[in-house]
């Protein structure tokens, strides 16, 4: 006679029926479990140090797989642990589902220890938030978690397990809900008629290509496009890749803080085609100052309200389709004028001079163009937030979608070393690199001993000021002065050492890239740490703040 099931066993057969590899997580006294089932499983469970690096690690493996990856906390302080990496994902449009534990039943409606609403809590920044009431729920509850989570747009959800919940049986022969996959809705005839007719019409329109495009796939379908019409091509920060950097049609990525080359593109256009561009990766105003342009909003959702995005044809659904529909119903082709030229040439010039630069503290173009030097086509770059990302994001050549990730929905530091540590299980056969500002970095290191223990071999390139450089940069630019923005650090090399992993240092320029080739090559885990030196910032801004035109 076999011992009946828990829910915590059943649990774990749901998230294998959902195709689950990894859960990313600290196990408590109150899930101890569903620890224990994972560990009877399919699914390796990867033991964190930190709960915000487990919810990191859950979205930029959901990022970059299309699936929910999945975080793991026990109640109180190890979910709330959770919620920032929890409302990255959600604002980087990235499915995650984050589960924890929760107090029994038999006492969460009075206060006792470790009571808090933890629903009530994850629910502004998720798009679903749920506590199992009973075993019993828990195919339905976790299928409608996946479903939430994966369903454009995706974002995340959480869910609660009661103690009492998580270790009750089960009836027989409750078992996981079958997985149905939501089909995009088919592009509107009559839109993509309407959205032809406004192009046809045009004097220039130009293409920006976002995060959504990326997520649907249609980098390929997006190439074709702007190749048969003779349109030039933009992206966001978040969306860089999905337009190759080398193409003839592109421009670069928009979203700096100053008007830089490729907004003169924008600045020449009287229609924009926004192909998977959403409001958050950053704001209209600065490709729409006046409002006047004719937006085209080509997504498997509406537009968002904004009076610098206002949407003359909205066109809903599979990306890559309606770019072929629309492709076929535009009988014009417009001629690249020699503006996005120039602005590729602008951005080779300063990279390659960047190149060249010997200086000690590094210039960041020269730690730009190494990195660039040291990783290949289909290799991955995580830029972590604060001075690093606006150098890489704003110089770094993508040439595919997802080989440059940054946050720039919450924009949110210390994501680049967990979410490298993903990205590896995501992709074992691609070298992993995390950029990283040291102030970024120290705030989830600890996620070093992570990738030892498990050995994810990762690289990790430490930018090192001892300070909050973007803050200074912003400080500097505004106020004429800075404060409160040093700090101290420790040796970065025996740092690493002291977690198993390999350190080095960079005493030279003409040392960055062999340091990196050899970091790189390693089959553990390598920390590189290379002095910065930031005195740059101002000159671009100022370089940029001159600027009347590409030219």
């Amino acid at each position: 006679m076999s011992t009946p099931e828990d829910a915590a066993q059943l649990l774990v057969r749901i998230l294998e029926a959902e195709g689950v590899e990894y859960v990313f997580g600290i196990p408590g006294e109150e899930n101890i479990h569903f620890v224990d089932a994972l560990n009877r499983s399919s699914i390796r469970y990867i033991l964190v140090r930190h709960e915000q690096g487990a919810a990191f690690m859950a979205e930029m493996y959901g990022r970059l797989t299309g699936r929910a990856g999945v975080a793991s906390a026990t109640l109180g302080p190890g979910a709330i642990n959770l919620q920032l990496g929890v409302a990255d994902a959600t604002t980087n449009s990235t499915p995650v589902v984050a589960i924890s534990a929760q107090v029994g039943l038999d006492r969460i409606y009075k206060e006792s220890h470790q009571i808090i609403d933890l629903v009530s809590l994850f629910r502004p920044i998720t798009k679903w938030s749920e506590l199992a009431p009973a075993a019993e729920a828990l195919p339905e509850l976790v299928r409608k978690a996946f479903k939430t989570a994966q369903t454009e747009r995706p974002g995340a959800v959480y869910l609660a397990i009661p103690e009492d919940v998580e270790k009750a049986k089960v009836p027989e022969g409750l078992a996981p809900l079958p997985v149905n996959v939501v089909r995009p809705q088919e592009p509107s005839p009559s839109q993509i008629a309407r959205a032809a007719d406004v192009i046809a019409l045009s004097r220039q329109p130009i293409v920006l290509a976002g995060h959504g495009a990326t997520r649907d796939r249609a980098s390929e379908a997006l190439v074709r496009f702007a190749e048969r019409i003779g349109l030039p091509v933009a992206t966001t920060f978040n969306g860089k890749g999905v337009f190759p950097d080398d193409h003839p049609n592109a421009l670069g990525a928009v979203g700096f803080m100053r008007h830089d080359y490729v907004n003169f593109g924008f600045d020449e256009a009287d229609v924009l085609i926004a192909v998977g561009y959403e409001l958050q990766e950053f704001d209209p105003v600065k490709i729409n100052p006046a409002g006047d342009k004719k937006i085209i909003h080509i997504h498997r959702f509406p537009a968002e309200v904004d009076d610098h995005y206002p949407v003359e044809v909205g066109i809903q659904g599979d990306i890559s389709r309606s770019l072929r529909l629309l492709a076929e119903s535009v009988h014009r082709r417009f001629d690249l004028n020699g503006t996005g030229q120039r602005i590729r040439e602008l951005m080779r010039e300063e990279l390659a001079q960047g190149a060249t630069d010997d200086g000690h503290p590094l210039s960041p173009r020269r730690i730009v163009a190494d990195t660039r030097a040291a990783m290949g086509r289909d290799d991955i770059v995580l830029a972590d937030t604060g001075a690093v990302k606006m150098w890489m994001a704003r110089m770094y050549p993508t040439y595919e979608p997802n080989t440059l990730l940054v946050s720039n929905g919450l924009s949110s530091m210390g994501f680049a070393v967990p979410g490298a540590i993903a990205a590896k299980l995501a992709h074992p056969d691609r070298k992993v690199l995390a950029a990283t500002g040291d102030g970024a970095f120290l705030m989830n290191s600890q996620e070093l001993e992570t990738a030892v223990r498990e050995n994810i071999p990762i690289t990790v390139l430490i930018w090192e000021d001892a300070a909050y450089g973007l803050i200074e940069w912003k400080m500097d630019l505004d106020l004429g002065t800075s404060s409160n923005i040093k700090f101290g650090n420790p040796d970065f090399v025996r740092y690493a050492e002291s977690f198993g992993a390999r350190g080095y240092r960079v005493d030279a320029a003409d040392e960055l890239l062999p340091t990196l080739r050899k970091a790189l090559a390693d089959d553990g885990v390598s920390v590189v740490t290379v002095p910065v030196d930031y005195s740059h910032n101002l000159s671009l801004t100022d370089m940029l703040g001159e600027l009347t035109g590409p030219f």
